[in-house]
């Protein structure tokens, strides 16, 4: 049994770190996945964050990192017929994933079972598991307008709206999915991905028991999302700036306040290790767009 790393993660930048751990030898990794994302579609129960992962592990992710490379949109050319709004974009063989769960989850099946057997589908060896198997919505608060579901905020509206406030719907109901306490206790190291700290990690945080869980953890390790200040991609320093938290390094560490031991910064904000922050701060290379340069990260991160 090799070293058991879990990683707790949301969309893009998380599934890239993931795919780094799951390079090395001797690693026994579990993946946690946001699931504040999840809606109905097109009557389809959609997990982006989940196949965004899944798909990622497998080497098949979408070039822009989400959805399935090389994907044909058939299916969603014929919709295009339809007195229907087509703003979510859905590829046909991520279609087909979405058939599959949705019928799954029909039929009695919980999200945990639906994405255990999506990842063998995919050839997928690491552990996938749901936050929750059941139902949380991320909704934000746009001034002057009200909530808004995740998904009409950050697809249709591509993420350009101002948010002031995040909450998730039905989390004060949900209970962490079978395994998921189990894996954050047996961890050898606990890594919270490179995700947008309140759209893809807070739900993870809220479901009950889950954050006084990692408190209790050996080693709790984050990878920041921000490079100068700034995400590679999505808006995680805008929304972070509207709910009131720090600019850059001091944000990210203010939104895992009591869960962290270390935060690790990209190479061009190492002066932020000089600054006292409460946790540890480490300076290495987080641009990992290409899977030599996640494993050589995880490799970095498995070091105490």
């Amino acid at each position: 049994m090799g070293v058991k790393v879990t990683a707790l993660s949301g969309g893009v930048g998380g599934a890239r770190m993931l795919r780094g751990f799951a390079a090395l030898e001797d690693v026994d990794l579990t993946a946690i996945v946001n699931v504040g994302d999840d809606d109905v579609i097109y009557g389809l129960h959609v997990s982006p964050d989940i196949d965004t992962v899944i798909y990622t592990l497998a080497g098949q992710e979408g070039l822009a990192g989400w959805g399935v490379r090389d994907d044909t949109v058939a299916v969603m050319t014929a919709l295009d017929r339809f007195p229907i709004d087509t703003w979510f974009r859905i590829g046909d063989i991520d279609f087909a994933t979405n058939l599959f769960r949705t019928a799954r989850l029909q039929a009695g099946w919980t999200l945990s079972q639906v994405t255990t057997a999506e990842a063998a589908v995919f050839g997928v060896e690491a552990t996938v598991l749901p936050a929750s198997d059941d139902p949380i919505r991320t909704q934000v608060h746009v001034p002057g307008e009200g909530w808004l579901p995740f998904q009409h905020y950050f697809v249709d509206r591509q993420h350009l709206s101002p948010v002031d406030d995040v909450r998730f719907v039905g989390v004060d109901r949900a209970r962490p999915a079978p395994g998921v306490l189990q894996a954050i206790e047996d961890a050898d190291l606990i890594v919270i991905g490179p995700s947008n700290p309140p759209l893809s990690i807070w739900p993870i945080l809220a479901i009950a028991d889950v954050a006084d869980t990692l408190v209790e953890a050996r080693r709790v390790v984050a990878v920041s999302p921000l490079i100068d200040g700034r995400p590679l991609k999505g808006p995680a320093d805008k929304v972070m700036e509207g709910l009131g938290l720090p600019a850059g390094t001091a944000g990210v560490v203010a939104a895992y306040e009591g869960i962290l031991d270390e935060l690790v910064v990209d190479s061009v904000d190492r002066s932020d290790t000089e600054v006292d922050l409460g946790v540890r701060i480490r300076a290495l290379p987080t641009r990992i767009g290409a899977v030599e340069a996640a494993a050589t990260l995880a490799s970095q991160l498995l070091e105490e």
